[in-house]
């Protein structure tokens, strides 16, 4: 079995008597995609909140291969390896697409500021944001502001921006969502690619994609975990066919 990076044990996000997430927990491996999955309302997107520190945790456990990262504010974890998209998408509209992925380079080097020293003389940064762009197949249009992209590629830039922080796990928040089929084509491909080396952990909707990116599942319904392990058996499991579409159903893959 691969490395865990990381591992969460027993989270809990209550809002006064709501329980948004109970007694979570999940493990992300490295060389893996793992997916997250339920109906709307389920707590995924509270799940990833709570693992990134965008929301703090009531109670339970986030470690980070040996580090407790619990109580860590959200840049701390992105320091730590922890990097992640977000629903909508957060990209600097009217600087270029290199602009913006030498910005997060920068910024994850601890260094923002440089009062005598232009930063686009460093080339640790610029190699950084270089590599991060042919990751995701952005490089030709390195010099084209972000807002005359396709909502596609401005999904891809976010993911650049993330990949030059050097992240150990990546959280991709619903990256498909409102992409046409080729643009969904193509970010499938660069999400399969991003776990070598990394764990990523992956909340989407379009099931065709979860199947067929997923080598790990977890489905949650209420805020809890209702069954996890690889594919065929969660796509098999009574419980999940419920939650979806009624006990006598089942999840196409």
């Amino acid at each position: 079995m691969s490395e865990i990076l990381m591992k969460a044990t027993a989270l809990e996000k209550r809002y006064g008597g709501l329980r948004a997430v109970s007694g979570v927990s999940i493990d992300v491996h490295r060389d893996e995609v793992h997916a997250v999955i339920g109906p709307n309302g389920a707590g995924k997107s509270t799940l990833v909140n709570l693992l990134s520190g965008d929301v703090p945790v009531t109670d339970g456990a986030i470690m980070l291969r040996d580090r407790d990262i619990t109580a860590l504010a959200p840049h701390r974890r992105a320091m730590a390896g922890v990097g992640r998209s977000y629903q909508k998408t957060t990209i600097f509209a009217d600087s270029t697409v290199f602009e913006n992925v030498r910005l997060a380079a920068q910024a994850h080097g601890g260094q923002p500021l440089r009062l005598f020293r232009p930063v686009s003389t460093d080339g640790n940064v610029n190699a950084r944001a270089e590599a991060a762009l042919d990751e995701v197949g952005l490089s030709a249009r390195r010099d084209t502001v972000a807002r005359f992209m396709s909502h596609g590629e401005q999904r891809q830039l976010e993911v650049a921006m993330v990949l030059a922080t050097e992240p150990k796990v990546i959280l991709l928040d619903e990256p498909l969502a409102g992409m046409g089929h080729a643009e969904a084509a193509r970010m499938i491909e660069i999400i399969r690619r991003l776990k070598d080396g990394r764990a990523v952990l992956l909340v989407e909707h379009d099931m065709d994609a979860v199947f067929a990116l997923a080598d790990r599942l977890t489905v949650m319904a209420d805020g809890q975990v209702i069954a996890s392990g690889d594919p065929a058996y969660v796509r098999a499991h009574p419980a999940v066919r419920a939650a979806y579409l009624g006990p006598e159903q089942e999840i196409a893959a």
